[in-house]
């Protein structure tokens, strides 16, 4: 999107808005054209970038370790296998430092996790008039490259981990021993009340936490990166201090994207410690 054509506040907008399919106000099914509209289909609506960024993401990182594994050697590992048989080391000791059970389960979802969402931080770093200015193009109204600024994919990821927090919880507990962690901790059976609201915002905050800390700063990371370009607009259409606002963009840009790529790592990294975490105590049992 031209950056002449929009004023600041809509330029942050468009590059904040993305791009949904659901039912239109006259009852037909489509792509909206504004965020009014986005907002007026409601529950159902669907944010199509996100959902084609995110499953393109996944299958690029199931390729990548699939062609690995086919062409893995017993000998001096180099290049791909190597990378990823760092990785995979790297996430087995994050494992075994945190996870203090026996669950094959455990390992393979930090490592989708962690590839996963780092794949989709790392969108971040396009340079933000790139993917608009081709949906533009396009004919799309809308698209927003990096799914983890958009809080229905950090909740949906955060939920499934909640789901197999209380299905593990269940099932190394029992119905019975679940139930009663959430009414007779801390205060035993004369403090009910207030077990069940301290062990039930606890157990609620997990998924809330861990989408929202996600969200944040990768939505945070991606406004600073706009106002960045828009400083590059301020340069282009300025008459007087074009030479402290251009150098001033370029410093930004490159200092903001250096320390992104240590943003977009740790969020990641937070993101799988915290799931082995949770799952690590959902096979404790609390005495």
């Amino acid at each position: 999107m031209s950056a002449e054509t929009l004023t600041s506040t809509e330029y942050i907008k468009h590059h904040l808005q993305n791009l949904t399919f659901g039912k239109l106000s006259d009852g037909s099914w489509g792509v909206a054209h504004s965020a009014d509209q986005a907002k007026e289909m409601g529950f159902w609506a669907i944010n199509l970038d996100t959902s084609i960024v995110a499953l393109l993401l996944g299958c690029l990182f199931l390729f990548i370790f699939f062609r690995a594994a086919q062409k893995a050697t017993t000998g001096v590992p180099s290049g791909l296998q190597n990378f990823v048989e760092w990785v995979v080391e790297f996430i087995d000791t994050s494992v075994r430092g945190s996870f203090t059970a026996e669950n094959n389960l455990v390992a393979p979802l930090a490592l989708t996790i962690f590839a996963w969402i780092l794949l989709m931080n790392l969108m971040d770093l396009v340079p933000v008039d790139y993917i608009p200015h081709l949906a533009q193009v396009a004919g799309l109204p809308f698209f927003k490259l990096v799914p983890t600024t958009d809080p229905n994919a950090t909740f949906g990821m955060s939920i499934a981990v909640f789901f197999l927090v209380v299905f593990y919880s269940i099932k190394m507990k029992g119905l019975g021993g679940f139930i009663g962690e959430l009414t007779l901790q801390p205060f035993g059976k004369w403090g009910l009340l207030a077990n069940v609201f301290l062990e039930g915002v606890n157990l609620i905050a997990k998924p809330i936490s861990l989408a929202l800390r996600l969200f944040g700063n990768m939505y945070a990371g991606e406004m600073i990166f706009i106002l960045i370009a828009i400083m590059g607009a301020a340069w282009a259409g300025a008459t007087v201090g074009n030479a402290v606002l251009f150098s001033s963009q370029v410093i930004l840009s490159l200092g903001w994207g250096i320390f992104h790529i240590l943003i977009v790592t740790l969020q990641a990294f937070i993101f799988m410690t915290l799931t082995i975490v949770y799952l690590d105590m959902a096979h404790q049992e609390h005495h």
